[in-house]
């Protein structure tokens, strides 16, 4: 399947949702006898790991986001607009939503019939949608971040909520094609309680006051987003600004009672810019930052810290240990602005291209600094051997490399050894070669998603020499190959006998990196 490579909507488009719906063309613009007959769009992407995640029969182009949180319910009253394109004659498309309380659902100017069928929300327009035409969709709804679901996006906190979508749970919070295949432009409108703040991924261009002690805060991407990477939060939080490398502007949001004592991690944001930058090329997006989650709770999240778009969201206690139990950790997180948000994965089975990544570059930084590892090494050759040693275990348990299941998709093999897989490239091609082959991926995909085969790709093309049959051994294979350059290193039997990993539900990010 090929994946646009840029999106064509600005995010603006749909702000100021009355205008956009007053204008926007709509299928009942064209004349009755060209009307087509339509077919119903594909209730699926094909993912190979959620096969039942996104829609077919259109891509959306742009999504606002209107959201208003009342204290005293805890419940979000909110409007979801989008700008979508039908890539077919469309009578029937369905959205991605779970645990929604839909009121209303209008294609354009006029009120469409829809029903919620499991985790779709099942659209059928007034007309049928003509293929190539660009249209808006807004959908009225409540949420309550609180209700229980089988898998949700929403953490509610003592003064609000954020939220953490990865993998397949962004449509618990917006009605969505809940795919990292089909980025899209954002905005949102996030009011609240003057008392709080509203937060969101990209840049604050806006800020009302309302004449019922609420404020409205708006905010634009100005790049696409996948679903999975969507921020949105709700609490009495700080915003702490300052520059990074290249006059880039973080901003920090920070629970306001503990701004002070979090300072000393926030402060560490521009020395792991600049050093990445120095790797990987100039950050992707407008602005970065931490957003330490207004809860310590054990149940608040079983993560340590998620990237979603432009900000990385962190238990705060997290970030009050010292810097040789964090950065590297913080580094992760970061490197996920280039691999997994820059270039998402394509597929769900493509998860070591972000996870690989990020470990990889996290545990460099942990050496480099004189970090001893939780295994107590202090070299990126000892961590792979040790790795090495456990391939064909982990191929087994976990399956190969890129080849992941819907419980095993977090497991260390796409962590750990993702990371096996992108140093065995490197000793095969030498580091120059290795570093080129990942700027050039990294360049070549901006903005877009990508599978393993376009990394296959740009390491064939930029190293000269067809990498497919050795890539495709490391991530693919059910046996470990022989690590070029170490003719010693081996690994260890396959003992059928030894517990099973532990797994964790879809909906989930556990806490697997070996940068921790």
């Amino acid at each position: 399947m090929r994946y646009r490579t840029r999106v064509t909507a600005p995010a603006a488009a749909l702000i100021g949702t009355a205008a956009t719906l007053a204008t926007a063309p709509t299928a009942s613009a064209q004349p009755r006898a060209l009307r087509p007959h339509g077919t119903p769009g594909a209730e699926t992407l094909g993912d190979s790991v959620f096969p039942t995640l996104g829609n077919a029969g259109y891509r959306v182009e742009a999504y606002h986001l209107d959201l208003a949180y009342d204290a005293t319910t805890r419940l979000v009253d909110a409007r979801a607009t989008l700008m979508i394109r039908a890539t077919q004659n469309l009578s029937r498309f369905s959205l991605d939503a779970l645990g929604l309380d839909v009121r209303s659902v209008r294609v354009g100017r006029s009120a469409a019939t829809f029903e919620q069928v499991g985790e779709k929300l099942r659209i059928t327009p007034a007309r049928t949608l003509p293929e190539r035409r660009a249209i808006t969709v807004c959908v009225e709804y409540t949420a309550d971040p609180a209700r229980t679901l089988p898998h949700t996006a929403w953490i509610p906190t003592p003064d609000g909520f954020a939220v953490c979508p990865q993998p397949n749970s962004a449509h618990t919070v917006f009605p969505c094609n809940d795919h990292p295949a089909d980025k899209a432009d954002f905005s949102f409108r996030i009011t609240v309680p003057s008392n709080l703040r509203g937060v969101a991924n990209g840049r604050l261009i806006r800020t009302e006051s309302l004449n019922d002690d609420r404020t409205a805060y708006t905010y634009q991407s100005a790049s696409p987003i996948a679903t999975e990477l969507v921020q949105v939060t709700v609490g009495d939080y700080t915003v702490k600004e300052r520059q990074g490398p290249h006059r880039l502007r973080l901003r920090d949001v920070v629970p306001t009672a503990r701004a002070a004592v979090l300072e000393p991690a926030l402060a560490l944001t521009p020395g792991l810019l600049d050093w990445l930058e120095q790797r990987l090329g100039a950050y992707p997006f407008e602005t970065y930052g931490l957003l330490p989650c207004n809860s310590d709770a054990a149940n608040a999240f079983d993560f340590t810290g998620l990237e979603t778009q432009t900000l990385t969201l962190y238990k705060p206690n997290f970030l009050l240990q010292e810097e040789r139990l964090i950065g590297s950790h913080m580094m992760h997180e970061l490197v996920h602005s280039w691999f997994g948000n820059s270039v998402s994965p394509a597929n769900w089975a493509d998860l070591w291209l972000n996870e690989g990544h990020a470990d990889f570059y996290g545990l460099l930084y942990r050496y480099e600094r004189g970090w001893a590892d939780s295994l107590g090494l202090t070299s990126m050759e000892a961590r792979m051997k040790d790795t090495y040693a456990k391939g064909d275990q982990w191929r087994q348990s976990s399956g190969p490399v890129a080849a992941p299941n819907a419980v095993n998709l977090f497991d260390d093999q796409r962590y750990l050894g993702g990371v096996l897989v992108l140093y065995a490239l490197r000793e095969s091609v030498g580091e120059d070669v290795f570093n080129r082959i990942e700027r050039s991926f990294l360049e070549r995909h901006r903005n877009s998603a990508a599978t393993t085969a376009d990394y296959v790709a740009v390491a064939s093309v930029v190293s000269g020499q067809d990498q497919s049959g050795f890539l495709n051994d490391w991530l693919y294979g059910t046996r470990t190959p022989r690590m070029p350059n170490h003719p010693d290193w081996t690994v260890t039997p396959v003992v059928s006998n030894l517990a099973p990993p532990h797994h964790r539900a879809p909906g989930h990010y556990p806490d697997s990196s070996a940068t921790l």
